[in-house]
């Protein structure tokens, strides 16, 4: 397959947790100068995999080989020594710190004892700029960055320890499309150097741009590998779930002329300067997408909604009623009775080290409670209805939300808000880093919520998702709307065209729409 020289190789690992099994006799060879991809469902095991190549756990069995000879990783150091670095779906950055404190946090250069701080930017800056990001300020404290930015900063962190082996577990899932494609110039240029690149990644299309070398994982088990470009994308997503795939998206019912007042209006809200005089209508049964380029204001425009930002302007109508939501708390009340799913499952999501039931029965706790006691019983009915309705996969309700796999993460957040019985449910991003398999059963779940009443507002950076999911896209530009699709014009070259705020006619003459007048 490959005259690259064979770096790294696993044989035969296996790794249990009680009485489930993560990795099954798992093989796996990696050579220096190419990029081999993991491909599998959330729940495969290829979290498990880097974390037993990265000193994180030890396998319960079988053996690993580097440069052909034996070795034992008892821990992430160990591994670092080797030459193995792993960049996490899960940031490990310190929010109060700065940049290049981060950077460089588990070596920094010293002077008669003390941090050289101006050693420290130096090296800060010079991983920044191996990892493309010359924009980012050392100096900077990482809290005040968007999320984009700081998987930058991780990659840069990775850089810094200078791998022979370098572990990518969805580092691109929280970038903007501008940034992944520096990653990608950069991953390149660390390929030609000699390094090599394990790469996960539930985007097919950066597989097929990046990749040399697969392996696909089920169940904990090695499926195959092969060499890209070989195999078309439905028999790797079949290989990856073990059935027949058919990307499908549930029917979207008939176009109807609504006469009845909207659940939710919107008019004029303003957040300067991130979003500006948004005026929008979604009727209860109808799914409507926030598209655009990243960045553009559709995250705020949702937590405007929902009452975490201060200071907005404008109007806001629950059924024809205006109202002054001040709070999540207000948001989320039965007058309301809005849910936010955020961003970021493992910070603004869940609370990892609690367990399944905690987390479920957090935000709705007040629905089980009389006089200041929970009944147990209602409790566990509802959060059993849940974990049903959702397919959640976990070994019982007491075990850690930290020790689901992230498509069940996922899950377990939108069940949490599902907890309360939502008429109006704001989701931003929510099949970011999951498996196609868990993708499809939450549109499959959106449908229905739609269809049993609930008002649905989607903010996507997947374009598919937008075509397959919504009646009607908003398209942000520069915190504005710039354009409402509807019906047939919600199709990926409007909504790129719509992006990039370039307007495209029937005829197909294209020119910026801000030229229009």
């Amino acid at each position: 397959m490959t005259e690259q020289p064979l770096l790294f190789r696993m044989e035969g690992i296996s790794k249990r947790y009680g009485g489930v099994k993560a990795l099954q006799k798992a093989d796996l060879s990696v050579h220096a100068g190419r990029v081999h991809a993991i491909l599998g469902e959330n729940g495969a095991g290829k979290s498990t995999l880097i974390k037993v190549m990265s000193g994180v756990v030890a396998p319960n069995e079988g053996r690993m080989l580097m440069d052909g000879k034996d070795v034992i990783f008892p821990n992430p150091a160990a591994a670092n020594a080797a030459g193995i670095v792993c960049i996490f779906q899960e940031l490990s950055l310190i929010p109060d710190l700065s940049v290049a404190d981060n950077i460089i946090v588990s070596n920094p250069p010293t002077r008669f004892g003390m941090i050289d701080r101006r050693a420290q930017r130096r090296l800060a800056e010079k991983a920044l700029a191996r990892a493309g990001a010359e924009d980012i300020h050392p100096l900077a404290l990482v809290k005040d960055l968007p999320l984009s930015r700081r998987q930058i900063i991780e990659i840069a962190k990775a850089l810094g320890r200078n791998p022979r082996l370098l572990i990518l577990d969805e580092a691109t899932s929280a970038l903007t499309a501008a940034d992944v494609t520096k990653v990608f110039e950069v991953l390149k240029r660390l390929k030609a150097e000699g390094i090599a690149l394990l790469y996960i990644s539930h985007r097919m299309h950066e597989i097929a741009e990046l990749a040399d070398d697969c392996t696909v994982f089920r169940n904990g088990q090695k499926i195959a590998t092969y060499e890209a470009g070989t195999r078309s994308d439905n028999e790797v997503i079949e290989m990856m779930i073990g059935r027949e795939y058919q990307h499908v998206f549930p029917p979207k019912p008939a176009p109807v002329a609504h006469v009845k007042t909207p659940s939710l209006e919107v008019r004029n809200l303003s957040w300067a300067p991130q979003i500006r005089d948004i005026s929008l209508t979604a009727h209860a049964g109808e799914v409507v997408g926030l598209g655009g380029l990243d960045g553009q204001g559709q995250r705020e425009l949702l937590l405007a909604l929902f009452g975490v930002l201060r200071g907005t302007s404008g109007t806001v109508l629950i059924d024809g009623k205006p109202v002054d939501i001040k709070s999540p708390r207000m948001a989320k009340s039965s007058a309301i009775g809005m849910a936010l799913i955020p961003e970021d499952r493992k910070t603004e999501g869940l609370m990892l080290p609690m367990s399944v039931l905690d987390n479920l029965s957090f935000a709705a706790l007040s629905s089980f409670s009389r006089g200041g006691l929970i009944n147990r019983k209602a409790e566990a009915e509802s959060i059993d209805e849940m974990i049903r309705l959702l397919a959640i996969r976990t070994d019982g309700t007491s075990v850690p939300a930290g020790s689901l796999s992230g498509g069940n993460q996922q899950k377990l957040v939108i069940a949490k808000w599902l907890m309360l019985k939502p008429r109006i449910i704001l989701l931003n991003d929510p099949t970011r880093g999951i498996d196609v398999g868990t993708k499809q059963e939450i549109y499959q779940l959106l449908r229905k919520l739609a269809d049993s009443g609930a008002t649905i507002i989607l903010y996507s950076t997947d374009y598919d998702e937008l075509i397959g999911c919504c009646d009607k896209v908003l398209v942000l530009y520069d915190g504005a709307v710039k354009r409402v699709l509807t019906g047939p014009e919600i199709t990926e070259k409007i909504l790129v065209a719509s992006a990039l705020n370039i307007d495209v006619t029937e005829e197909g003459a294209e020119r910026h729409a801000s030229e229009e007048a």
